[in-house]
C-alpha cells in the first residue's frame, strides 16, 4: 500500500502533487484487478490512436506537396499518388474516429467495474474494522472520503490515460518538429509553462478548501435526508422542524456558494490571462514558420506540417500540463481512499484461535473488566467483577447510560476491555475465534436495524448463512410470534418492509420488534443477548414473549438488558449497575431484601401502575 502523505489546509506544494502520483502505481493495480482484459484493451487502443496526430498530419503535408507540384506543373507531381494519398488520409480520419468511439467505450466501462470494485472493497474492509471506530468521527470523515473517491473515478481513469496517449503523440510530433527546426519547441514550453503554473496553483487551492469543508458536507447531506425523508417527517411537522433545517442549510449551502465562488473568479481571471500569453507563444512560431516558407526555405506542405504539428503540440502540451495539475489533484485524493486501507482494526485476532466449547461448561467470567471510548476521560465501564454461568438467566439494570449496552459489546467482543480480561471457560476470550464466538451469541440491540427487505430477508439477517432455509426462517418467526405478521401480508414471507421500495408495507414499533426478535432464535446459540426486547411491545405481547422466551432458553445462557422489572425479575441473577459500576448483585427477592437502589428503582416503577 503506498504510503500516504498528511496534508493540512494549506497549500499544495508542486513537490507534494509530484509526491502524489507514487499513489498511481497503486491505482492501476485497483484498475486492473477490477477490469484486466477491458484494461489492456483501453491501453493498446490508445497506443494506436496516439500516433494517428503525426500519420494524418505527414499525410497532409505529402498531399499539399503533390497538388503544389501538380498546380505549378513541377517535376515529381502524380495525380494518381496524389489521390491514393486522400484515399489514405480518409482511411485514417475513419480510423480515429472509430478509435475513439471505442476508447470512451472502454473508459465508460472499465471506470463503471473500478467503480464497483472499489465499492465492494471499502465495504470489505470497513467490516473487518472495530465498532468503536465507527464511532470516532475523525475515522468517519476518512470513510466519507474514501467513499467519494469510488465515485468519479472514470474521469480519473480516461485522465491517466490519456496522459500516456498524449505523452506518446507528442514524441511523434516533436520527432517531426526537431527534424526541422527544433527552437519551436523551446519557444512552445515558454508559452505554456505560465499556464500550467496557474492550474497547478488553484488545483492546490481547490483541493484545500475542498478538504476542509468534508465535516459541513456531511452535515449538508445530513440536512438535506433530515428536511425530505419518510422516516423524519413525523417529527418536523410535529415539532415545527422545517424552518430550522432549511436556515440551517441555507446557512451552510451559503457559505459553501461563497468559498467556492471567490475561487472560482480568481481561477477564471488569471485563466484567461495565461490562455493570452499561451497564443502570443503560438503566433509568435507560426509567423516564424510562415517567414520561412515566404523565403523558400521550406515547402508549403511543410508549412501546413509544422504549423499543424505546433498546433497540435500547443494543444497537447497545455492539456497534459492542465491534466497534470488535475491528475496529480486526483492522486491527492487517491490518499484519502488509500489511507482508509491503512487504518487497522484494534481488535487483534489469535494466531491460532481456539474453537468455541460447545457445550460451554465454565461459563463466562469478568475479571476487573473496564472500557473506555477513544478520546472519552470518563469510564463506560470499569472494576466489573462477575460470572455467567451456563444455563443462567442475568438481568442487567441501570439507568440510562449506566453502561448496560457496553458491557454487552464486550461480551460480544464487538470492544476489547481498555483493563481487565474476559474469560471463557477460564480461557482469555481474545482467544477464540471471533466469528465463532458472534455465531454462538443470540443478540438484538435496541437500536435494531429495519432492513427495507423482505420480511424473509429481515429474519435471515440474525445468520445470513441460512437465508435460503425457509424452515428455519419460519420457526424464528413462530418463536418470537412473528409469524402472525406474515399470514396478514399476501406475499407472506415475501413481503417487502418499509417504505422505500414499491409495494413495501410500513410496520409498527412493536411488530418491528417481532421480527428483531426473530433474529435472534436463527441461531441455535448458547447464549442470547436481548438488549431492551420487549420495549415496544404491549402488555400482553410481552407476557407471550416472555413465556416463549422462557421456554427457548431452558439450558442456554441470557443477558436480558430492560427498564422494565416485571422482565427482570424472572432472571436468575440481577447486576444493578451504576456509572458504569456494579452496585448490586442477586435474585430479585434478595435485592428487594437489602432496600438499595434496586429496590428504590423497582418501587418507583411499581406507583406508576398504582
Amino acid at each position: 500500500m503506498a504510503k500516504t502523505n498528511r496534508i493540512n489546509n494549506n497549500d499544495l506544494t508542486f513537490k507534494q502533487r509530484l509526491s502524489s502520483l507514487k499513489n498511481l502505481p497503486e491505482f492501476f493495480k485497483l484498475v486492473w484487478k477490477s477490469g484486466p482484459g477491458k484494461t489492456l484493451t483501453s491501453f493498446i487502443l490508445r497506443i494506436v490512436r496516439s500516433a494517428m496526430p503525426v500519420a494524418l498530419l505527414y499525410v497532409g503535408k505529402l498531399i499539399i506537396d503533390q497538388v503544389t507540384l501538380l498546380y505549378y506543373h513541377r517535376p515529381g507531381g502524380d495525380q494518381h499518388r496524389l489521390w491514393e494519398l486522400v484515399i489514405i488520409e480518409f482511411a485514417l480520419a475513419i480510423l480515429t474516429d472509430g478509435l475513439n468511439r471505442m476508447i470512451n467505450l472502454m473508459d465508460s466501462l472499465l471506470g463503471d467495474l473500478f467503480s464497483n470494485y472499489t465499492s465492494m472493497q471499502i465495504m470489505r474492509h470497513a467490516a473487518t474494522l472495530d465498532l468503536d471506530q465507527f464511532e470516532d468521527s475523525v475515522f468517519y470523515d476518512k470513510l466519507e472520503r474514501a467513499r467519494q473517491q469510488t465515485l468519479g473515478r472514470t474521469i480519473m481513469l480516461s485522465q491517466v490515460m490519456s496522459q500516456v496517449q498524449d505523452v506518446i503523440s507528442m514524441a511523434f510530433l516533436v520527432a517531426g518538429v526537431i527534424a526541422f527546426n527544433p527552437w519551436l519547441i523551446l519557444l512552445l514550453l515558454i508559452a505554456i509553462i505560465p499556464s500550467f503554473l496557474g492550474e497547478s496553483y488553484f488545483n492546490s487551492q481547490n483541493y484545500a478548501l475542498t478538504r476542509s469543508q468534508t465535516p459541513e458536507r456531511r452535515e449538508l447531506d445530513y440536512l438535506r435526508y433530515l428536511g425530505a425523508s419518510d422516516e423524519t417527517a413525523k417529527e418536523v411537522k410535529i415539532f415545527g422542524l422545517s424552518d430550522f433545517v432549511i436556515n440551517r442549510f441555507k446557512t451552510l449551502s451559503d457559505k459553501f456558494y461563497t468559498d467556492n465562488s471567490k475561487l472560482a473568479v480568481k481561477r477564471s481571471s488569471w485563466g484567461t490571462f495565461f490562455s493570452v500569453l499561451g497564443s502570443i507563444g503560438y503566433y509568435v512560431a507560426y509567423g516564424y514558420i510562415i517567414y520561412q516558407t515566404i523565403n523558400g526555405m521550406i515547402t508549403v506542405g511543410t508549412l501546413t506540417f509544422l504549423a499543424g504539428s505546433f498546433r497540435q503540440l500547443s494543444t497537447l502540451m497545455e492539456s497534459m500540463l492542465t491534466r497534470f495539475t488535475t491528475v496529480s489533484q486526483g492522486a491527492i485524493y487517491l490518499n484519502d481512499f488509500l489511507e482508509f486501507f491503512e487504518i487497522k482494526p484494534k481488535i487483534s485476532l489469535a494466531d491460532k484461535p481456539l474453537p468455541f466449547p460447545k457445550p460451554i461448561k465454565q461459563g463466562f467470567t469478568f475479571e476487573n473488566v473496564g472500557f473506555q471510548y477513544h478520546g472519552s476521560e470518563s469510564w463506560a465501564n470499569r472494576n466489573l467483577n462477575f460470572t455467567l454461568a451456563p444455563g443462567e438467566k442475568l438481568a442487567l439494570v441501570g439507568e440510562n447510560g449506566a453502561g448496560k449496552t457496553t458491557l454487552v459489546k464486550l461480551l460480544a467482543r464487538l470492544y476489547d476491555p481498555t483493563e481487565g480480561r474476559i474469560l471463557l471457560d477460564g480461557v482469555d476470550l481474545k482467544e477464540y475465534a471471533i466469528g465463532e464466538l458472534r455465531l454462538n451469541l443470540g443478540i438484538i440491540f435496541q437500536d435494531y436495524l429495519r432492513y427495507q427487505m423482505t420480511l424473509s430477508q429481515n429474519i435471515a439477517v440474525g445468520n445470513i448463512s441460512e437465508a435460503d432455509n425457509e424452515t428455519l426462517i419460519k420457526k424464528a418467526a413462530r418463536n418470537s410470534l412473528a409469524d402472525v405478521l406474515a399470514e396478514k401480508f399476501p406475499d407472506r414471507y415475501q413481503q417487502w418492509l418499509g417504505r422505500r421500495f414499491n409495494e413495501g408495507v410500513e410496520l409498527s414499533g412493536g411488530e418491528w420488534q417481532k421480527v428483531a426478535l426473530a433474529r435472534a432464535y436463527m441461531k441455535d446459540a448458547q447464549v442470547l443477548i436481548l438488549d431492551e426486547p420487549t420495549a415496544a411491545l404491549d402488555a400482553r405481547a410481552e407476557y407471550e414473549v416472555f413465556q416463549r422466551f422462557a421456554e427457548l432458553t431452558k439450558g442456554k445462557s441470557a443477558v436480558l438488558i430492560s427498564h422494565r422489572f416485571s422482565t427482570a425479575r424472572l432472571a436468575d441473577r440481577i447486576l444493578v449497575l451504576d456509572k458504569g459500576e456494579i452496585l448490586e448483585v442477586g435474585s430479585h427477592r434478595e435485592l428487594l431484601a437489602k432496600n438499595g437502589r434496586y429496590a428504590e428503582l423497582f418501587n418507583l416503577q411499581a406507583k406508576g401502575y398504582q
